[in-house]
């Protein structure tokens, strides 16, 4: 039975004046928040739809003091969620009601750069560009680089397994990272991988990558760093039909070329980014790609012309290769600052998260398309579309309630098509609360079963993060019943706007 249950009858105030004092003796007067006014800005992550007040918000500033803090908090069996920068969009850091949201925030120290073993010890509460600007004195740089990267921290990347646009031949966090440190519920020191290439015995460092908070609290990160390439180009093609740029990005794939990013914007994102930063992108192509290459000016050129031909063969209506590091830059800037730009367009933005097969791109965004007639809402598309990961920003109003019951029902419909494709519910953003319906319908009853059993080997009690992640069966039977009603459920037991 999980712990949560057991809790006493007490009021919420009541409990709040009991966390408080217990951490009052463990933690100085600054780093313990617990009025109103203190909490509200912690409610929710970038996932703003769905917002809940934290019991006491914990801003430790060193290792004792969370080692402190877990085990008061296990102590009065009081849930923890972990919070890096709170740049999140699947609610992963949203609190808890009767919880202790843990900032990691003031561990933003970066301890040691190696750039001989090619690595980098940082903090978790480390900017992810950061380290790379750290970095840079020897010619290295940190390889996964997700939209957020000016404000996302490394803590977030290894709970979320976060890519970006250069994920499709650097990989995502977990190819990236050596060693991660960090605490149990219990307040146990406990390290995840090692200093060498391998570490002997279950390979548990893969298991808490992306496990989203639920297993232990990450201190610490040994990441890789690569050599920065002598040179970069990117180039930009336009096409007159989605299905040709999908069919182009399969294409590229099967030519044995695996560029430094390959991505994809559809026309409605194209104009909003546009508007926005002054890309250069062509506002008339149905689709727009971008193809990095990089490595030494020979790989580049030859990499270039070989993705020119496959490009022009697969129909490209243009193609503009970057003259110069600024112009290659500025082809980013668009693809980059998709999501500020919708906001410029919309009230609010929903933006999902999931994978399906290449050769099915064209597939799932005419599927969009009908979707957006269904559910009366506009929908933008850019995505890493070199490895399948969607990034649809639903457009809607949040203040509408039901528009907002429709944004759910749109959002759960891209996730089930995804899967019926062949793919998954989520490719970087994490499950959180947002796609915990849609976890049903991609495992079993059993599957979920064992994930809550791995959950149960590190966190007994399930303090940590509860209530996200892994659906419970009588969630999953619930939502089962309405899909044979022919109808959805969303989040009703979900504090919104």
């Amino acid at each position: 039975m999980n712990a949560l249950t057991n809790i006493d009858a007490l009021s919420r105030a009541d409990r709040q004046a009991q966390v408080v004092q217990a951490l009052s003796a463990v933690l100085p007067a600054h780093a313990l928040l617990y009025t109103l006014e203190d909490t509200v800005p912690y409610e929710c992550d970038g996932l703003t739809a769905y917002r809940e007040r934290p019991l006491v918000v914990a801003l430790p500033e060193t290792e004792g003091q969370v080692q402190a803090v877990l085990k008061v908090c296990h102590s009065l069996a009081v849930p923890v969620v972990a919070r890096g920068a709170g740049t999140g969009l699947s609610g992963g850091a949203m609190p808890h009601k009767l919880g202790v949201t843990l900032s990691m925030a003031k561990f933003n120290q970066i301890l040691k750069i190696d750039p001989v073993s090619r690595t980098a010890v940082v903090q978790c509460g480390v900017r992810n560009l950061a380290i790379s600007e750290a970095a840079a004195p020897h010619d290295l740089y940190y390889a996964p680089d997700p939209s957020s990267q000016i404000a996302c921290t490394i803590g977030g990347n290894v709970a979320e397994n976060s890519g970006g646009v250069h994920c499709l031949k650097y990989g995502l966090t977990l190819h990236n990272v050596l060693k991660v440190k960090g605490l149990t519920i219990e307040g146990d020191a406990i390290t995840f991988g090692s200093d060498a290439l391998d570490t002997s015995g279950f390979d548990l460092l893969a298991v808490l990558v992306g496990s989203e908070g639920m297993l232990a609290i990450t201190t610490e990160v040994t990441v890789k760093l690569v050599p920065k390439p002598q040179l970069a180009q990117c180039i930009m093609a336009s096409f007159d039909d989605i299905r040709k740029a999908g069919d182009a990005v399969a294409a590229v794939i099967a030519a044995g070329i695996i560029p430094a990013g390959l991505e994809m914007v559809d026309k409605p994102m194209t104009a909003a980014v546009e508007s926005f930063v002054h890309a250069g992108y062509d506002l008339n192509a149905e689709a727009i790609l971008l193809c990095e290459s990089d490595g030494t000016p020979e790989e580049v050129a030859e990499e270039i012309a070989r993705m020119s031909d496959v490009l022009r063969g697969c129909g490209a209506t243009a193609i503009t290769v970057s003259k110069d590091e600024a112009e290659r830059l500025r082809f980013w800037s668009g693809r980059k600052n998709a999501f500020p730009a919708s906001g410029r367009i919309s009230p609010d933005y929903m933006c999902m998260d999931s994978t399906i097969p290449r050769k099915r791109l064209a597939d799932i965004l005419l599927a969009i398309a009908e979707m957006e007639k269904k559910y009366q809402l506009r929908c933008a598309n850019v995505f890493h579309a070199g490895d399948g990961n969607l990034h649809p920003l639903i457009l809607f109003d949040a203040n509408d309630a039901d528009q907002m019951h429709r944004c759910e029902l749109f959002g759960a419909d891209i996730l089930e098509t995804s899967v019926a494709m062949g793919g998954t519910v989520t490719g970087e953003h994490g499950v959180g609360i947002e796609k915990l319906n849609s976890m049903c319908v991609q495992f079993s009853t059993e599957e979920n079963a064992q994930m809550f059993a791995l959950k149960k080997a590190f966190d007994p009690l399930g303090l940590l993060n509860p209530g996200k992640v892994i659906p419970t069966h009588n969630r999953c039977a619930e939502y089962g019943k309405m899909l044979v009603r022919g109808g959805k459920i969303s989040h009703p037991d979900l504090p919104r706007f």
